[in-house]
């Protein structure tokens, strides 16, 4: 898909990089400088949303620069545009992919340019999963087909000396067991009560990839596999809190 927007230039930006002969990130700049103000923008977007949308799917992430964007308040304005809606944090773990209901963007604004340099690192989960097979294809083969189960254990009370220390009431956002039993469930987990007052969960299985509609049938790594291996096969965090 060619770029064929008049409300908007193309721009470079330090460290992009072209992946499948497109380039990511998609730096789109004004296209004059009477058109940097937010409202110019906000009139931008709203004319060409059905593109800027497909822009972002083609290059997998678009950065809007140059424009006078002040506060968070335009920058909601901008996602309003869209009917995008707000990143929600109560679904437990906070990991998206524990939830079954998950953000399909990410939105970010940089608000005070650092004093020099300045990077926001990211990388299309698509090549993650391209690298992965390509370094270990058996691994990445059979983790799918058999998937991955996330354990993560709540303690009775908060312990704020822990990073990792969410009591279960607080988790889970209730004090009634009973509830918290029916959120838990309501996000595919299994529910364990311990002796000691806290609680495990247990989610799973789930495939470490997966192919969402609408995204040229790539293979997203979708997962947080991660933590310390032992033996190959378990993974643990903080005395096996999760």
């Amino acid at each position: 898909m060619e770029f064929t927007c008049k409300d908007f230039k193309v721009g470079k930006c330090e460290g992009e990089k072209l992946v499948h002969g497109e380039t990511i990130p998609l730096v789109l700049q004004p296209p004059t400088h009477g058109k940097r103000d937010v409202e110019s923008l906000l009139e931008a977007l709203g004319r060409n949303k059905e593109w800027f949308e497909e822009m972002i799917i083609k290059n997998s992430a678009v950065l809007l620069r140059g424009f006078e964007v002040k506060n968070a308040q335009e920058f909601n304005d901008i996602v309003e545009v869209f009917g995008w809606g707000t990143y929600g944090t109560w679904a437990l773990p906070p990991g998206r992919t524990y939830t079954r209901e998950f953000g399909q963007l990410m939105k970010d604004l940089s608000l005070i340019p650092p004093p020099e340099g300045g990077e926001t690192p990211f990388v299309p989960s698509f090549r993650v999963t391209e690298r992965m097979m390509e370094e270990f294809p058996k691994f990445v083969e059979e983790l799918d087909q058999k998937g991955l189960r996330y354990t993560f254990t709540a303690l009775s009370k908060d312990d704020k000396s822990s990073m990792r220390g969410r009591g279960w009431e607080d988790a889970f956002g209730t004090s009634d067991p009973a509830e918290a039993e029916r959120r838990a469930k309501a996000l595919g987990m299994d529910m364990e009560w311990l002796p000691n007052g806290g609680v495990k969960t247990i989610l799973g299985p789930r495939s470490l990839t997966r192919v969402f509609d609408g995204r040229k049938g790539r293979r997203m790594w979708f997962n947080t596999h991660g933590g310390n291996a032992r033996k190959g096969a378990e993974f643990s965090h903080n005395g096996g809190r999760n």
